[in-house]
């Protein structure tokens, strides 16, 4: 892959799913060994036109999200998510993900965006597969429960935006990947350079698990319409170049109080370019359960 460090060192400077539970609280856990350096506006000091902290990091992600394209063709990982519902956090979920992205050439898909899923924990989704492929399946997803209800329910076809796909989740299968995190968050980064005290900073040597990380954090100490977090945190793997963890946070109600978790998520024991078929993404693959033997 043909990423420079120093583009994803500053690709998510806008803001921005590992193996057990307790890896997963970088926010508490991971060492941070050196300074915080801020992305601040030094030309200032020489009479130059001031420069905002999101602007080189911007343009970088756009550079990046463009070699990603060009470079990443597939992958797998464990993908470890949780969101913020309805105010209520829910717990760590654990999938094994394959995901194959898209591809366009002169304006037409040659590689429709794939996913495939299977739950590995909590116990009551232990066991749900999903696959997604863009264009197929006149657009829905591929589902069957996992746990104690897999055993009755049978094999579904359902929109990737309805109520059923929808329950318990905040974005659809669609956005899954970390092409589409790029994306959403270079979306982000354009609209929080908008408000003007935010503020940009990294940390180098950040660890999760075996991994080493640069760390790009964003605070918006100021709540305002259109805002979306107080503060959030993008690890970019070092030696892969791609990002690993993002995770956000909600405005504390008092001073000094705990930040509470928006969302999160962790794309660890990451491989890139592993070869992936169509046979991958195929429900009548003799190694998935989706339909009866």
């Amino acid at each position: 892959m043909n990423m420079k460090r120093r583009q994803f060192v500053a690709l998510f400077g806008s803001l921005a799913a590992a193996a057990g539970t307790h890896t997963l609280h970088a926010e508490e856990q991971t060492p941070l060994v050196e300074p915080v350096h801020r992305v601040a506006n030094a030309a200032a000091s020489l009479g130059a036109t001031p420069v905002h902290p999101l602007d080189r990091a911007l343009d970088l992600a756009r550079s990046g999200l463009a070699d990603c394209r060009a470079n990443v063709n597939d992958y797998t990982a464990i993908m470890v998510k949780r969101e913020r519902i309805d105010d209520v956090l829910g717990a760590h979920e654990f999938m094994f993900a394959k995901i194959r992205n898209r591809k366009v050439v002169d304006g037409k898909v040659v590689q429709p965006l794939s996913v495939y899923l299977r739950f590995l924990k909590p116990s009551t989704v232990k066991g749900r597969e999903v696959i997604y492929v863009e264009g197929q399946n006149d657009g829905k997803l591929i589902a069957h429960e996992g746990g104690f209800k897999g055993k009755f329910l049978p094999t579904v076809t359902i929109p990737p935006d309805g109520m059923l796909a929808m329950r318990g989740q905040r974005y659809p299968m669609t956005e899954i990947g970390v092409e589409n995190l790029i994306v959403k968050l270079i979306e982000r980064g354009e609209r929080a350079r908008e408000f003007p005290d935010v503020q940009c900073e990294f940390r180098k040597n950040a660890r999760i698990k075996e991994r080493t990380c640069t760390v790009l954090q964003v605070t918006q100490p100021t709540k305002t319409p259109g805002s979306e977090f107080y503060q959030a945190q993008v690890f970019i793997d070092e030696a892969f170049n791609v990002p690993i963890r993002y995770i956000a946070y909600d405005w504390p109600v008092n001073e000094g109080d705990k930040l509470e978790v928006i969302e999160e998520y962790n794309y660890l024991n990451l491989k890139i370019n592993v070869g992936l078929t169509d046979a991958d993404f195929d429900p009548n693959n003799p190694d998935y359960n989706f339909y009866s033997k």
